[in-house]
């Protein structure tokens, strides 16, 4: 019986490519610009993934106070630097190839503006968190470039954010179970990434164009969302003479009501209203609120 096309040793059913989008550019924040492909108009929630935004920020733009309830952010530097703060003194700056992974759970405001000359960009994708989850307290992992793990194979370069790739693990823990994959494929290399079959994925393309899916499917170049069908695991070619570089991304979906409102995420249409009335009111986890204002000095209305 003849090979089932796109099947191999590593992958028994790799994912086909169901839908494709291309993210255009949008304004956001003060004077920020994002290509958003999940949380837009066409794709509100792809479960557990709430917001994927490829930002690009000059000073003095950026994304002044801001509240979170419910949910985690995950931002990615891929060049430049910007500085965070929040309302409970945590800050630092998160530079190109850092990782800052921010449990919001009960409640955190706090800003992101530049914090280098030029023009800063990088990725920010929003992950749900269970009901059981949304009202934990906050937390942080911070990992520096330098800390990230890689792996190199067969033309094949991975920087392993979360989960695991090339025989490599991430030290990150995520709270809904995530796997975040920065691959970078030179001409001709080929890949085959296992994900779990249970759970929804996606790829994002940074650089360059590349084939997914299946060997004899069109490029896709830069600022495309692909949502990835069922299956066992991703192929992607490079047939290109350039550089491929792109994000893979999976999650376990969470399968329970959404209800959203700006950036309060919970179940119900009781519990966001809760949530506002925290928020006005300086209560439930929004307490240091009253009395904080970043560096910079903005509010950023939602």
């Amino acid at each position: 019986m003849p090979e089932k096309e796109g099947s191999c040793a590593g992958l028994n059913e790799p994912r086909l490519v169901v839908r494709k989008f291309l993210a255009r550019p949008q304004p956001e924040g003060v004077g920020a610009v994002v290509r958003r492909s999940i949380g837009r108009f066409e794709l509100r929630y792809f479960d557990p993934f709430l917001v994927l935004d490829e930002f690009s920020v000059t000073a003095p733009a950026g994304f002044p106070d801001h509240p979170h309830r419910g949910f985690e952010t995950v931002t990615y530097m891929l060049q430049g630097a910007v500085k965070h703060e929040d309302f409970d003194g945590h800050k630092g700056t998160i530079g190109a190839g850092d990782l800052q992974w921010m449990t919001a759970g009960r409640g955190i405001v706090h800003s992101e503006m530049p914090a280098a000359q030029g023009t800063q960009k990088g990725l920010q994708l929003w992950i749900n968190l269970s009901s059981k989850y949304k009202m934990i307290e906050p937390r942080y992992q911070e990992i520096s470039s330098k800390d990230i793990a890689e792996a190199t194979k067969d033309g094949i370069k991975v920087r392993v954010i979360a989960g695991e790739a090339l025989g490599t693990k991430s030290a990150v823990y995520t709270r809904t179970p995530t796997m975040y994959l920065d691959f970078t494929l030179e001409p001709a290399a080929h890949l085959q990434q296992p994900i779990p079959e249970s759970w929804n994925a996606f790829v994002y393309v940074l650089e360059g164009e590349g084939i997914f899916g299946r060997s004899k499917s069109s490029p896709v170049n830069a600022h495309h969302l692909l949502l990835l069908g069922s299956g066992d695991g991703l192929e992607a070619w490079n047939k290109s003479s350039k550089l491929l570089r792109f994000i893979l991304v999976g999650g376990e979906p969470l399968c329970e009501p959404l209800v959203q409102f700006g950036p309060f995420v919970m179940n119900t249409q009781e519990e966001i209203d809760r949530t506002i009335d925290d928020f006005e009111n300086y209560t439930n986890g929004f307490e240091k609120a009253r009395h904080w204002r970043s560096e910079s000095g903005l509010i950023l209305d939602f």
